[in-house]
C-alpha cells in the first residue's frame, strides 16, 4: 500500500520535539560487566518458558559498548531528543548503598555524547529492570523499595541534573503492575491478580518521590511515561460497557488521576483505601512539566463470564490492518486519545509528550541491502498526523518520540518482534537504518526547513 501522502510530510508547530525511544535492560547487554548486579529481569529471562525464543538480554543491541555508533545514528536522523533508561542495578547493585562509579561513568559517556551530537537527554529512572535484590525483599509490594527509589533518584539526579533536559521517573506504571505482578507475563512473573493494587499505588508514590529527588538536585522538567489506551466496548450491552468502564478505571485513570487530581477514581478508591497513608496522594500528585503518553493501540473490552478471574475480556478489534505482534493500528484513536484527554482535564493538564509510539514489522535486509519497512512509514506518518490533528484543535502536544530507535529485546517476546528505525543483526550486531530511519530524518528535516 503506497503511503497516504507521498507528497508531503505531517506538519507540526513549530519548536515541536522529534525524539526517538529505548530501555536499558532491551538494549544494553553487558549484563555482567563493570561491577552491575542483576534485575528482575535478568532472573525472569533466565527461567525456562518465560520468553517466547528462549533469548535474553544479556547481550541485547550490546548498546554498552556500542553507544557512540547509535548517538551517531541519532545524529544522522536528526532528531532533537533522545529518551533512554538508567539501569538501576548498574548504578546500584542491590538497589541501596553507594553508587557503582562505573555505572555512573557510563551515563556521563553516553549523555556527553548525545550532547556533542546535538539530541537532547529524556532519562527514565524505571524501566522495568528492578534490582534483584530489591525484589527478593517484596519488590513494588513492599513499601520499603519506595525509599530505595528516592534515594536512586537523589543519586543521579545530583549527577545528571546539570544536563538532562527532561526526566520521567516510571515507565508504564500500569504495565509493571498488571503484567509484571497481576498475571505474571512479565517480570517478576507474580499471578496476584486484583492483589496487585497496592503495587500501583507504591509505584505511584515512588514516582512522587522521586519527582521531590530530582527537584531538589536541580532537575527542571519532570514528567511521566504513562501507558493509555481508548477503551471501546465490545457491545451496548450494560454488562461490556460497565466492563469497559472498570478496566477503564483500571488502566487508564488509576495512574493518571492520582498523578493530575490527588486522587483515585471512584470505583477503584474503595480497593485501594487500605494502602493509603496519610500525605500519600499529595506526594504522588507532584506538578508535572509536561505528561508522557506512551500510545500503542485502542482495546475492545467484554464482561468476563462469572467464573473469570478478572471481570473482563480483551477481544481482537476487527476491521483494522495490525502490526507483525498483532496490534490493530488505529492513528485515529490517538486523536481521539488526545482530544478527549484534553477536555476531560483542561487546566489539569500540563503540555503532553508522546513518549513513546511505534509498531512491529519485521522484513530485514533483502539482497541489496535494504530493508523496505514501507508498512512502519505508513503508521509513523498516519500517527504524527493524527497528533498534528489533535494539534490543530487546541491539545498542546510538544513532542513525538517513537518507539524504537533499535530493534531489540521486546521483553516476554525475546527477539521475535522488532520496532525499529534501525534493523539490527543480533548475531554480528550490524546497524542497518531501515527506510524508515530514512522517512523520519526527512520528515524531521522538512519540519525544520518549514519553520527555518
Amino acid at each position: 500500500m503506497p503511503p497516504p501522502h507521498p507528497e508531503s510530510h505531517p506538519e507540526l508547530p513549530p519548536g515541536f520535539r522529534f525524539g526517538t525511544s529505548t530501555a536499558a535492560y532491551q538494549i544494553e547487554g553487558a549484563a555482567h560487566e563493570d561491577g552491575k548486579g542483576p534485575s528482575v529481569w535478568d532472573a525472569f529471562a533466565a527461567q525456562p518458558g518465560r520468553i517466547k525464543d528462549g533469548s535474553t538480554g544479556e547481550v541485547a543491541c550490546d548498546h554498552y559498548h556500542r553507544y557512540a555508533e547509535d548517538v551517531a545514528l541519532m545524529k544522522q536522523l536528526g532528531v532533537g531528543g533522545y529518551r533512554f533508561s538508567l539501569s538501576w542495578p548498574r548504578i546500584q547493585p542491590t538497589g541501596a548503598g553507594k553508587p557503582n562509579e562505573k555505572g555512573l561513568d557510563f551515563y556521563d559517556r553516553l549523555i556527553d555524547t548525545l550532547l556533542d551530537a546535538g539530541v537532547q537527554p529524556m532519562v527514565t529512572l524505571y524501566h522495568w529492570d528492578l534490582p534483584l535484590a530489591l525484589e527478593d525483599d517484596g519488590g513494588w509490594i513492599n513499601r520499603a523499595t519506595i525509599d530505595r527509589f528516592a534515594d536512586f533518584a537523589s543519586i543521579v539526579g545530583e549527577r545528571y541534573a546539570d544536563r538532562v533536559e527532561h526526566w520521567i521517573p516510571i515507565n508504564e506504571p500500569n504495565v509493571v503492575t498488571m503484567m509484571g505482578y497481576a498475571t505474571g507475563v512479565h517480570a517478576p512473573g507474580r499471578t496476584l491478580m486484583f492483589d496487585a493494587l497496592p503495587v500501583a499505588h507504591h509505584l505511584l508514590l515512588g514516582h512522587g518521590r522521586a519527582a521531590i529527588a530530582l527537584r531538589a538536585a536541580g532537575a527542571t522538567s519532570i514528567g511521566c511515561a504513562n501507558n493509555h489506551a481508548p477503551m471501546w466496548p465490545a457491545s451496548d450491552l450494560p454488562e461490556d460497557v460497565g466492563a469497559t468502564k472498570l478496566f477503564d478505571a483500571i488502566w487508564n485513570g488509576m495512574f493518571l488521576e492520582p498523578m493530575l487530581l490527588g486522587r483515585y477514581p471512584a470505583d477503584l478508591q474503595p480497593l485501594l483505601a487500605n494502602n493509603i497513608e496519610p500525605g500519600d496522594m499529595a506526594t504522588i500528585r507532584q506538578p508535572l512539566d509536561f505528561y508522557g503518553v506512551n500510545y500503542y493501540n485502542p482495546m475492545k473490552v467484554a464482561a468476563a463470564p462469572e467464573d473469570s478471574e478478572m471481570p473482563f475480556l480483551l477481544g481482537e478489534l476487527l476491521g483494522y490492518p495490525t502490526t507483525d505482534f498483532g496490534w490493530p493500528v488505529v492513528p485515529d484513536a490517538l486523536r481521539e486519545w488526545l482530544i478527549t484527554f484534553r477536555a476531560r482535564f483542561r487546566a489539569a493538564l500540563p503540555p503532553i509528550m508522546i513518549t513513546e509510539s511505534g509498531c512491529s514489522y519485521g522484513m530485514g535486509p533483502d539482497a541489496d541491502g535494504v530493508v523496505d519497512d514501507q508498512p512502519r512509514i505508513d503508521y509513523l506518518d498516519a500517527h504524527l498526523r493524527a497528533v498534528a490533528t489533535a494539534v490543530q484543535r487546541g491539545v498542546d502536544v510538544r513532542g513525538y518520540y517513537t518507539w524504537s530507535l533499535l530493534d531489540n529485546f521486546e521483553w516476554a517476546e525475546g527477539f521475535t518482534q522488532r520496532f525499529g528505525l534501525v534493523h539490527v543483526d543480533y548475531e554480528t550486531q550490524k546497524r542497518t537504518p531501515k527506510r524508515s530511519f530514512q522517512w523520519y530524518a526527512d520528515t524531521i528535516a522538512a519540519q525544520t526547513k518549514s519553520v527555518g
